[in-house]
């Protein structure tokens, strides 16, 4: 059975960024996983006339409770919003959660984390590294996490 990951992502707003979705799908994608992502499962909604803003939501929080894990794009100062709320979603459910930031801005309120120290409560203490990437190349790398969740 194929592992379903919840991509939260804030670049299906804009046109331009939601083309860098295609390579963090691609890789999901040579490793067989089923990609759950927002902004596309929901297009169906948003078409729809009338107030649907309630309606996304809930649907993303179905998503959330579907997957087996989340892997979150936390770029920004700060992180986007929806984002970092289904972050903390996933975190109460106690979802697999892995973090990818490649802005180079500073973003943290201690030294030893690279993001607010509460997403944090979702990763093991010790290597929380290896659930973190900063490049595509940190996705596929054996000294990460990631391929060996997917795996197995």
């Amino acid at each position: 059975m194929k592992k379903k990951l919840y991509l939260a992502n804030p670049y299906g707003f804009s046109k331009q960024t939601r083309n860098l979705l295609y390579e963090f799908i691609n890789i999901f994608d040579d490793l067989n996983i089923e990609v759950y992502e927002p902004f596309d499962r929901t297009k169906h909604i948003i078409q729809k006339e009338g107030e649907c803003a309630y309606n996304i939501a809930r649907s993303n929080f179905h998503d959330l409770q579907k997957c087996d894990c989340i892997f979150a794009i936390v770029n920004g100062t700060p992180p986007d919003e929806g984002v970092m709320i289904e972050l903390g979603i996933a975190i109460a459910l106690k979802k697999e959660i892995f973090l990818f930031r490649d802005d180079f801005r500073n973003c943290s309120d201690s030294n030893q984390y690279p993001l607010n120290l509460m997403l944090f409560l979702g990763l093991p203490k010790d290597n929380w590294e290896k659930y973190y990437f900063e490049s595509l190349q940190d996705i596929k790398s054996n000294k990460k996490r990631f391929v060996e969740w997917a795996k197995k």
